[in-house]
């Protein structure tokens, strides 16, 4: 229950709640909040942005705050109930890094909360462990690792990434780029919208929304926008209308890099929520078709609504698995799109959980899962088509070592364009190679 006996909702509690399907029921990150926020859509533009600020971060920070509560709890974070746990993450992310609240707010709240939560021979402990980390940061004595000596652990705890992931990084790439990603994958910024030019203009559409009170930046690509400051998604008209998708930068450069012509037929193989999908229907300007495909009815549901939302007329969605030819269509496609599925490394900014259930295993098994797609929907292409195989990954099993494996496989195709886009300020992580087939 989130509502006090005065009617009012209690912020900290549906935190609380967020972070209990997160952490305890393996609900996505992004669906948890998204459930909350829309449940919860007649609270003000204040209450929801504390709502998901704290629950965003205590998601993105997650290490970092345990090995902190570890330095001063008895009882390590593994063995604490997952209510007291979820509570304590939170207020110690309110102490580190919401400068807005008052320290002995983060504290008595959630000594209250445990309490209320049926915890409460739990307050004393709660109370002494967030007061020793409250004193501990005002005298500048927490302890984390030397970046010098244990460079692999400093970014994992300081960075709240995986240490295997951090590693990883430092193996493909080097140190200073795995930190660089790091720092972007935990910095605010805007969300990113695609405008849809058969609607709108992006000067009309910025203008209406800054008419709105929304906070809007330009970005280097004229199709797309960065908004901020926003209340309810859903309540704006101008995305009721379909007048743009929200999409990021990163992802809407796969359908500029097929280079898209009038009267093409696409496959998009692997196409929900139907972004990449939806952008090359818009591009073909009302010729040619496009067939969305996904693996489950609820996963082509969501293509469904985004089609119908946005009004493309010349694109379907159907139920299709990516593993699995389809002989009808042996040799039709003009273009392929695969975005296929990956290990999500670079798409952390938004979905920080990912991180914590991502195993080095997975990643391998994503990377086979991936050629064994590509095996089959190559055989889509036509002479003088193309396939551009995309994911939102940054490791480079799943990227450039199947694009070269993809290349020596199948020699009819040659690869023409190849981009590694790694996170940073204002996108995600990504990568994008295409293909095109000789006869």
């Amino acid at each position: 229950m989130t509502v006090t006996n005065a009617g009012k909702v209690n912020e900290r509690e549906l935190v609380l709640d967020i972070l209990l399907l997160v952490t305890r029921d393996g609900v996505h990150a992004h669906l948890a909040l998204g459930q909350v926020m829309e449940k919860y859509q007649y609270l003000d533009k204040k209450s929801r942005a504390f709502i998901s600020r704290m629950a965003q971060g205590t998601l993105e920070r997650m290490l970092e705050l345990d090995a902190v509560l570890n330095q001063y709890s008895k009882t390590p974070v593994k063995k604490m109930k997952p209510v007291i746990r979820c509570i304590m993450r939170s207020a110690v992310y309110q102490i580190l890094y919401m400068d807005s609240v008052p320290a002995s707010a983060a504290c008595n709240e959630a000594v209250h909360l445990a309490g209320k939560r049926g915890f409460a021979g739990l307050k004393g402990f709660v109370n002494g462990v967030l007061r020793a980390i409250v004193r501990a940061k005002d005298a500048d004595a927490i302890s984390y690792p030397d970046e010098q000596k244990e460079p692999s652990a400093y970014l994992s705890i300081c960075y709240s990434m995986p240490e295997w992931i951090v590693t990883k990084w430092i193996d493909d790439y080097d140190y200073a780029t795995a930190k660089k990603m790091c720092e972007a994958l935990l910095k605010q910024r805007g969300t990113a919208i695609r405008v849809n030019r058969e609607k709108t203009t992006t000067e009309q559409l910025r203008t209406e929304l800054e008419q709105a009170g929304i906070c809007v930046e330009e970005t280097e690509f004229e199709d797309a926008l960065l908004i901020s400051g926003y209340d309810y998604l859903g309540a704006l008209p101008a995305f009721a209308r379909g007048d743009f998708y929200v999409q990021d930068l990163s992802s809407m450069q796969v359908a500029h890099a097929a280079q898209i012509q009038k009267g093409w037929n696409i496959i998009d193989v692997c196409a929900a929520p139907g972004g990449k999908a939806i952008h090359a229907a818009q591009l073909l300007q009302g010729s040619g078709s496009v067939e969305a495909r996904d693996l489950t009815e609820y996963k082509v549901d969501l293509i469904w609504d985004n089609i119908d939302r946005c009004q493309v007329e010349n694109m379907t969605a159907k139920v299709w698995d990516a593993t699995v030819s389809d002989e009808t269509k042996i040799a039709s496609a003009d273009l392929v799109i695969a975005d296929l599925p990956c290990s999500g490394l670079g798409v952390l900014h938004g979905k920080p959980d990912i991180k914590y259930k991502m195993t080095l295993q997975q990643t391998q098994e994503l990377a086979a899962l991936q050629r064994q797609i590509l095996s089959v929907v190559q055989n889509y292409v036509k002479v003088g088509g193309r396939i551009v195989y995309s994911t939102c990954t940054v490791n480079r099993a799943e990227n450039e070592e199947n694009a070269a494996w993809f290349a020596q496989t199948y020699p009819q195709f040659s690869l023409v364009q190849e981009q590694q886009i790694l996170p940073n300020e204002k996108q995600d992580g990504f990568y994008i190679a295409v293909f095109d087939r000789r006869a």
